[in-house]
């Protein structure tokens, strides 16, 4: 368990590190690099024969390979689409769905049958798989100053901008953002963790407990297909009221596990459950791009899925505890969804911020030009005025 949970918190904890050298070496250079980490991770975790050197094959190496594979995927979208941007993020994202549902099956098959280390190399075939579609990124957007700055000279210092870009949390609707969304994930994944061992406490090994993750697989790869095309249609930063949707649906629905007494009521709320975590997976990377801008972006979301690490590695350890000392999951569950309805609240102040920000940077030029256009008036009456002086005294 630990070191599946160190390797979930090592994904998102790298990721601050791996905008960072996204914006200095490109998104094809970083994801190649991360998936040869991750496959050689993965590799050696195949010949390890004791529990301790996992920690660092799989729980750190493979991780952070996986971490800087990731990242750069949900950046290049932008580089290539920006009207049905939510779609392209509905698309990709929903990958992990597909593999959400079938992966486990697949695996269950190849260890009963081959066993565990060469369960780990056929996995390998994926890794490498990823690898040879890092080398089809190809940004778009470019700098400018970079390019004047390769013509002087190939060995240069780059800007401090490129190391690590604090500017983006002068962006006050970011912070709230970035603010928001880890506070809501305290408990958003509770469920995800803790859902099968709560139903083999109610209702024994009498259900298939194996079509509740089916659910959550399915209908999260719908609603990012269906939800990424809807955000599309909502102009600007207001994408933010699908997160603040997805939020509120998700903690009452973590409210009501404890309420089901039937089964077929928990595969109901794991369907609705799943469709609004689509809704709040694939418009990460849209809202990102509408609050910083493309050239920000990265080392934004960068930000954001490292602060997204602490609750998630937080939240569902405490949810355990409560059982170890309660004997029932009710209580965690409970009050796992109070943080995402705090969350949604705090994000539900984002689009207003952000309109009165654009609204003071679209003052500040009007201003000069105002200013500008007063003073090219004055400027002819006041060559009137000295030139009529003038012209009296010459007369006279």
């Amino acid at each position: 368990a630990w070191v599946s949970s160190l390797s979930m918190g090592m994904v998102f904890f790298c990721s601050p590190i791996v905008s960072v050298f996204t914006d200095l070496f490109g998104c094809r250079k970083v994801a190649v690099i991360g998936a040869a980490v991750g496959l050689v991770g993965l590799l050696s975790s195949s010949f390890v024969s004791t529990i301790e050197p996992l920690y660092f094959t799989y729980g750190v190496l493979f991780a952070c390979g996986c971490s800087f594979a990731y990242q750069p995927s949900l950046v290049i979208l932008g580089h290539y689409f920006k009207k049905r941007l939510g779609l392209v993020n509905g698309i990709v994202t929903a990958g992990s769905s597909l593999f959400t549902v079938s992966l486990p099956f697949l695996l269950r098959v190849l260890i009963d049958s081959v066993g565990l280390y060469n369960t780990l190399r056929v996995l390998c075939i994926l890794m490498f798989i990823l690898l040879l579609a890092g080398f089809t990124y190809k940004p778009l957007v470019s700098d400018a100053k970079d390019k004047e700055g390769g013509k002087k000279g190939k060995f240069r210092f780059p800007p401090e901008k490129k190391i690590c870009n604090f500017s983006v949390f002068k962006v006050l609707s970011y912070r709230i953002w970035a603010f928001g969304i880890p506070a809501a994930l305290f408990g958003y994944f509770v469920p995800y963790v803790h859902l099968m061992n709560h139903v083999k406490d109610r209702f024994g090994d009498n259900v298939p407990e194996e079509v509740l993750l089916l659910c959550l697989g399915i209908t999260s790869g719908v609603g990012r297909l269906i939800f990424g095309r809807v955000a599309d249609y909502i102009p600007g930063a207001k994408k933010v009221y699908l997160q603040v949707a997805s939020f509120f649906f998700i903690g009452l629905m973590s409210m009501m596990i404890p309420l089901c007494h039937v089964f077929g009521g928990l595969i109901a709320v794991c369907l609705f459950m799943g469709l609004f975590d689509g809704c709040f997976i694939c418009i990460m990377a849209p809202i990102a791009f509408e609050l910083v801008g493309a050239q920000d972006v990265s080392q934004a979301i960068g930000f954001l899925l490292g602060f997204m690490s602490v609750p998630m590695t937080v939240g569902p350890p405490i949810a355990g505890l409560l059982h170890d000392h309660l004997g029932t999951y009710d209580v965690a569950f409970y009050l796992a969804g109070v943080p995402p309805l705090i969350g949604g609240a705090i994000l539900c102040f984002i689009p207003w911020v952000h309109e009165r920000q654009k609204l003071k940077e679209r003052a500040k030029p009007v201003d000069g030009e105002t200013t500008e256009k007063m003073l090219e008036n004055e400027s002819p009456l006041v060559l009137d005025a000295t030139e009529k002086p003038v012209k009296e005294m010459e007369s006279g």
